[in-house]
């Protein structure tokens, strides 16, 4: 059942014998071999032990490849004249490097299958091939990696620098052309290459100011809060107690993109709606004037905010001709306080005056006494100047200082009675406008 599955082919019949290929076996039936020599061999061999079956085998085997060979050997003239035509063309090419190789590898091939050799075919074949290629491709290694005119790859490099020299050669003379007969050009060359080393000069240099600044920062951290994170606790302070909302707002960017504006307070927002916007912005160091006023504008549009006021650190940090709790251009404001302990009352009558501003500009339908609201600002003002006039002496005057805390406690609630009027009659007149009940 076995045998009948698998591809046969049956050879032919002769005189009532058959012979079929049955994979790599051959099945002989009733065949009749009509040879005195192969007769003897079998039944001598059958006489020493030998089985019939197996003599016989062997003799097809053996035949077979002596069949073999005289067939390969008819075709060794064949094979010689193949390779030289195949290799002719790369022999001509090398130098003659391979000729010796093909009639070496066809003398191996003619010695190998002569009609004597009974053995595979196909292994002498991959040997002798194989033996052939490593040596033809080491010759053809060594032809490549010498340095003399038989290696064709040193031509190939030749032509290669030629190439870039002659590269080499066109753009030289095309700058030089630029040189001599575009002379405008090139210096608007030179011009923008100017021009964008001023700028990573400058781009440099920022970033190393940024370094510097932050370097400043973590060092003013490491040794407490700045200055600017103090006066935001204290106006966080004040606004509580007053319905108002502050926010830190130093670190981010504004409407316009910029950071200008320290401490945003929005007036009522702890209640409702915010019913005004006053922004303070904070500096250590002093600055000009026209530098404060660029600083409490931009602060202003930045926040959106109704007045600003400029916080410095002690009277020192006053910008030169300006003056602290004077009001200007009706939206604006500077106070002094301790750069160590701003909370104090100065930062506080400027917050309860700029508060009341905002308030009444608001509301530009209150009828407000401003000659009364005028008086008492310019009052609490000059209170506050004897106020720290007296604070200055206090460092020089020991024995006295209790008597002139008390005279500067005096001065301070006179500012506060001041203020409380102001804010009284904000007051009033906001409640003369509110319509009465239905």
């Amino acid at each position: 059942m076995e045998a009948s599955r698998r591809p046969q082919l049956e050879l032919g019949s002769e005189g009532g014998a058959t012979v079929r290929a049955l994979d790599g076996r051959l099945v002989i039936e009733s065949l009749t071999v009509d040879d005195e020599r192969a007769a003897r061999l079998v039944r001598e061999r059958a006489q020493a032990g030998r089985p019939a079956a197996e003599t016989v085998r062997k003799a097809i085997e053996i035949g077979s490849r002596v069949l073999e060979g005289e067939g390969t050997a008819a075709n060794v003239d064949y094979v010689r004249r193949e390779l030289e035509a195949g290799l002719g063309e790369l022999d001509r090419k090398l130098g003659g490097t391979l000729e010796a190789g093909a009639e070496s590898l066809a003398e191996r091939i003619s010695i190998a299958f002569g009609a004597e050799r009974n053995d595979s075919v196909q292994a002498q074949i991959r040997e002798i091939v194989t033996a052939e290629a490593r040596l033809q491709r080491e010759s053809l290694l060594g032809t490549l990696t010498s340095e003399d005119a038989a290696n064709p790859l040193v031509a190939m490099q030749a032509r290669i620098g030629k190439g870039v020299r002659e590269a080499e050669e066109r753009h030289r003379l095309e700058i030089e052309k630029l040189r001599r007969g575009h002379g405008e050009d090139a210096k608007s060359m030179r011009d923008v290459v100017a021009g964008l080393r001023q700028e990573v000069a400058r781009l440099l240099e920022r970033e190393q100011g940024d370094e510097r600044l932050a370097e400043a920062e973590q060092a003013g951290t490491r040794k407490g809060r700045t200055f600017e994170e103090k006066v935001h606790s204290a106006l966080e302070r004040i606004a509580t107690g007053r319905g108002d909302v502050a926010h830190h707002v130093g670190d981010e960017r504004g409407q316009g993109g910029s950071k200008k504006g320290d401490t945003l307070v929005e007036l009522g927002a702890a209640d409702g709606p915010a019913r005004g916007r006053i922004v303070f912005e904070d500096k250590a160091d002093q600055l000009s004037k026209n530098k404060a006023w660029e600083e409490l504008n931009g602060a202003l549009l930045e926040r959106n905010a109704d007045f600003s006021v400029l916080v410095v650190a002690g009277d020192g940090a006053i910008p030169s001709g300006r003056e602290q709790l004077h009001e200007y251009e009706g939206n604006k404001l500077i106070v002094a306080v301790d750069p160590e302990d701003p909370d104090d009352v100065g930062l506080e009558l400027a917050y309860r005056y700029a508060r009341c501003r905002t308030l009444m500009s608001r509301a530009r339908s209150l009828e407000v006494d401003a000659s009364g609201v005028r008086d008492a600002a310019e009052a609490a003002r000059g209170a506050l100047k004897r106020a720290n006039a007296i604070r200055l002496s206090l460092t020089s005057i020991d024995k006295s200082a209790a008597k002139a805390r008390e005279g500067v406690d005096a001065i301070v609630a006179d500012v506060e009675a001041e203020l409380t009027k102001v804010e009284s009659l904000v007051a009033e007149a906001a409640e003369a406008e509110a319509p009465g009940p239905s």
